[in-house]
């Protein structure tokens, strides 16, 4: 398997979002990103906020496998779980000397909207959960803008294909498609991945 190409020399590494489909190459451009970053300076740090959740034993091989591979790949990068408040994990990491990695919003956003249990609430908790997501998002977009490093956020873009039946999934897409451009929005750099290869949907203004 041919290894992807590092960032363009030219790009400044900056905060940036990073979409793509399933194995579309958006983890691995994020992690050149923090290769890279830790390469220009030995005062740089780099660390990852993870916000998979091992729910069941496929799920957890995954992780194992990801965290070794990342291991082998950019042994200086550090890893924390935040399956929740990922607003304040950035707030609380962010240096001008660390980058932060996010990966992914995705995941993020599942266990925020649809949690375990979820079929069971009622109507009032339903309610209360959706205005507790919206605080959050609020403070994590404004924890982006704020953040004095550059914070690497990769999601996966759904909407392309044909989106099952269900008034939940429908409201999932919906509801990551809007958190996809609200965080575009705060993001100097956004890139869409596709078989491994970056497409520059926005450059940071000259």
């Amino acid at each position: 398997m041919t290894a992807m190409s590092a960032p363009h020399p030219s790009q400044a590494i900056t905060t940036e979002l990073i979409l793509g489909g399933q194995k579309s190459g958006k983890s691995r451009r994020a992690e050149l990103l923090a290769r890279d970053w830790l390469a220009q300076s030995a005062d740089h740090r780099a660390v990852l906020i993870a916000t998979g959740q091992p729910w069941d034993d496929e799920m957890r091989e995954r992780i194992t496998r990801h965290q070794r591979d990342r291991a082998e790949r950019v042994p200086g990068l550090a890893t924390v779980e935040e399956p929740l408040d990922v607003a304040s994990a950035i707030a609380q990491r962010s240096t001008a000397h660390t980058l932060l990695v996010v990966d992914c919003l995705t995941l993020w956003l599942t266990q925020w909207t649809m949690p375990l249990g979820a079929e069971s609430m009622n109507l009032e908790q339903k309610q209360a959960l959706s205005r507790n997501w919206q605080a959050q998002a609020s403070m994590f977009l404004g924890a982006i803008a704020q953040s004095p490093g550059p914070v690497i956020l990769v999601g996966n873009e759904i909407g392309l294909g044909v989106i099952p039946l269900g008034r939940e999934v429908r409201a999932f897409v919906d509801a990551l498609g809007a958190l996809n451009q609200q965080v575009a929005q705060v993001c100097p750099r956004v890139t869409l991945m596709a078989a491994g290869l970056p497409l520059t949907l926005k450059e940071p203004a000259a």
